[in-house]
């Protein structure tokens, strides 16, 4: 086995759940992501021997770090450094410090999160696209996704694209893109690279903003890059998506929906997703909203996109709350 410098962190936690044995990394295994499983139980399968030196000196590790976040959580960075220094020596103090900094770090770009949305657009509409990803990288879903509404049609696609497809960004860089918004780094931003972005980034950005600025990304998307729009739409429910229910599921959505909301948003939907909907109502209830349909003449555009929007939140939201399932692909939902 190679020096301990020379282990990757996939590989000293593969070694650490190794040595912590088969019950207590199952408990851990709870916590981490179907990915972060997938990538660890491959690694464990792949290691075939570990020295006890090595062993030993990645559980002292792991204890260090334990130790040093206990202490940030009691004191603070300055406390957990002073005891550190003491038990450890400066040295190793501030190696173990220094592990922690890319969870302890002030995030890149933290004066931007405060700053109003509209007032944030006029600082970057006119970057680069792959600035502008960087940057909504760092905001809530919600800050991104009006920001992302608001820039120019052709500018949208192209930075959900650079969004879902980055991946890590190098401190310089970050260093740099903050000069030209002329704001400083925390000192705590490690050397590390720092993960940003992704696919999943992305999905959230896009289950947040409006219908007609999804439907408008969804589209270039499946033209440039047909795979990553397919990845994306797996991780997001759409409109039309409402065929993907079970009955059951729909009739508990209709329950929460405005009928007159319902309306608005069946007027411009095909003739499947009607169906699908009028089948899950009353036979009154759908003899009125077909009525009312008739009679509301022409709608614009915005209004139904408003309205299915609307319903799509709803749906989100029952699904967040386990009173429905949506199957997003990848494997079977098996409901007991």
């Amino acid at each position: 086995m190679a020096k301990n410098t020379e282990i990757s962190g996939v590989q000293k936690a593969a070694i650490l759940l190794i040595a912590l044995g088969p019950e207590k990394s199952a408990s851990i295994f709870k916590h981490l992501k179907e990915e972060e499983i997938e990538t660890l139980t491959l690694e464990i399968a792949n290691t075939r021997s570990i020295s006890p030196n090595t062993k030993e000196s990645i559980m002292d590790e792991f204890y260090e770090i334990c130790l040093a976040q206990q202490y940030i959580a009691e004191g603070g960075i300055g406390y957990a450094k002073e005891l550190l220094e003491k038990a450890l020596g400066a040295e190793k103090a501030r190696d173990v410090i220094g592990k922690l900094t890319a969870s302890l770090q002030v995030r890149p770009f933290e004066f931007v999160r405060k700053t109003d949305a509209s007032q944030l657009l006029n600082f970057i509409q006119d970057e680069h696209p792959q600035t502008i990803a960087l940057i909504l990288s760092y905001l809530s879903s919600a800050q991104a996704s009006q920001i992302v509404s608001s820039l120019a049609p052709d500018k949208q696609a192209d930075v959900a694209k650079r969004i879902a497809q980055m991946d890590r960004t190098s401190p310089d860089v970050i260093k740099e893109v903050e000069k030209v918004l002329e704001r400083k780094l925390s000192s705590l931003v490690n050397q590390d690279y720092t993960i940003v972005g992704g696919v999943d980034s992305i999905v959230e950005i896009l289950n947040t903003v409006d219908r007609g600025t999804e439907k408008h990304i969804m589209e270039t998307l499946e033209i440039e890059e047909p795979e990553l729009a397919d990845e994306i739409r797996r991780k997001m429910f759409v409109f039309e998506d409402i065929l993907s229910l079970d009955d059951k599921s729909i009739q508990r959505v209709l329950r929460e929906v405005d009928n007159n909301e319902l309306a608005v948003a069946l007027k411009g939907s095909n003739e499947e997703v009607q169906n699908v909907i009028f089948n899950n109502l009353s036979q009154r209830l759908s003899t009125m909203i077909r009525e009312d349909m008739e009679y509301m003449g022409p709608v614009r555009m915005k209004d139904v996109e408003e309205a299915q929007q609307k319903i799509v939140n709803i749906i989100r939201k029952l699904e967040d709350s386990s009173e429905i399932i949506i199957s997003r692909g990848g494997g079977d939902e098996i409901v007991v």
